[in-house]
């Protein structure tokens, strides 16, 4: 019989990236291509994080480091150990890396916890969970913590699942569902498993649909989850019902921090480059320009002020290290040296480290010219 340590040390991330090696302990096959895989530090220690946060995963592929986000599925009141759930990819670096390799007794390199989606942050009596794929692991943390807290909110989950066999977390949440009062569960599902043929809500989620699966949705704190299209469908539906946006907040896993996993290899084709491509074109002569040296890869480039640090040095063929390119994950932070930026990040980075002149590169504009340790 294996005995509980009774030295556990806690970490508190909330005062501090941990930063370390992860062990994975266990792996759980949840669908053909999704598993979970159970993490504990390699000395006894208690994690702390708010349920729907995530954490950047490091690892090392063909000689280089690479990094990608992935949600804590666990909850916060099951301290011992963190687990990650992680769909293959087609293609997608990282997440085939951790199918094929990260195997018991294996290790990654782990910061966090980041991100501000959490019910914690929107105290509500009534919560509504709905995602998409693998946007269930954010809402699973957060419905095993209510449960695991015998908390009074009433919660209802809907999960959309291409078919039966591709709902994550299938016997947890008929667990949860058959033994708390306060907590229901919905499955809605295209189509047919190759083994079970689909009875529940079928098709895609529609206001008809949520009207009869929560018709007090108006009431509820609503929290979503998935792929862009989904999460697109769910805005467009809540705000043909009229429903208060600010009482709406949601998480995507396609910008491409999340699950569905490599980035561009060069990230000049995203939206906010896009849009400041177009404003350079629209105003040239009212952008100002300065110079960007970047002294360990000892390379000095121009940069506009409409232009994050990291979208110019990409389009100057430089590779730096990055993941989420919102401001939200934190792989590209770095200490600035000299000179000062316009920086409006999205929680991957700490006012402490901002006091120590850390800067993440994805969201760090310049307002003069710019020394910088990358």
């Amino acid at each position: 019989m294996t005995e509980i340590p009774m030295d556990w040390t806690e970490v508190d991330w909330t005062e501090g990236d941990y930063g370390g090696l992860l062990v994975c302990k266990q792996v759980h096959v949840l669908t053909p291509d999704v598993r979970t895989f159970v993490l504990q530090s390699p000395q006894p220690r208690l994690f702390r994080h708010a349920p729907g946060q995530f954490l950047t995963l490091g690892v090392d592929i063909d000689g280089r480091s690479v990094e990608r986000c992935y949600t804590v599925s666990s909850p916060p009141t099951r301290p011992h150990s963190l687990t990650v759930t992680v769909k293959r990819v087609p293609g997608g670096l990282v997440s085939n890396w951790l199918h094929d390799h990260l195997l018991p007794g294996r290790t990654v390199r782990a910061r966090g916890p980041l991100g501000d989606f959490s019910f914690t942050r929107h105290s509500a009596p009534k919560y509504l969970f709905l995602s998409g794929g693998s946007g269930a692991t954010p809402m699973m943390a957060m419905t095993r913590t209510l449960y695991d807290l015998a908390d009074p909110a009433d919660v209802v989950f809907v999960h959309s699942a291409r078919t039966p066999d591709d709902i994550l977390f299938r016997r947890d949440l008929d667990l949860i569902a058959a033994t708390a009062p306060t907590i229901r569960v919905v499955h809605v599902c295209e189509e047919d498993g190759p083994t079970e043929p689909w009875g529940g809500h079928r098709g895609r989620l529609t206001l008809d649909m949520l009207r009869q699966i929560a018709p007090d949705f108006r009431q509820r704190e609503i929290f979503t989850c998935g792929p862009a299209g989904y999460l697109a469908a769910v805005r467009d539906l809540l705000a043909t019902a009229g429903f208060p946006m600010d009482r709406h907040h949601e998480e995507s896993f396609t910008f491409e921090r999340p699950q569905a996993d490599d980035p561009p290899a060069a990230p000049t084709d995203t939206a906010d480059d896009r849009s400041h491509a177009a404003e350079d074109r629209s105003h040239p002569a009212e952008v100002p320009s300065y110079t960007v040296e970047f002294t360990r890869s000892r390379r000095t480039l121009t940069c506009d002020a409409d232009t994050s640090l990291l979208a110019a040095a990409s389009r100057a063929g430089l590779s730096l290290p990055a993941s989420c390119a919102q401001g939200m994950c934190g792989t590209c932070k770095t200490t600035l040296l000299s000179g000062s930026v316009d920086m409006r990040h999205n929680g991957g980075i700490r006012p402490r480290e901002i006091a120590q002149n850390k800067i993440l590169l994805c969201c760090a504009k310049p307002r003069e010219d710019l020394v910088v340790d990358a």
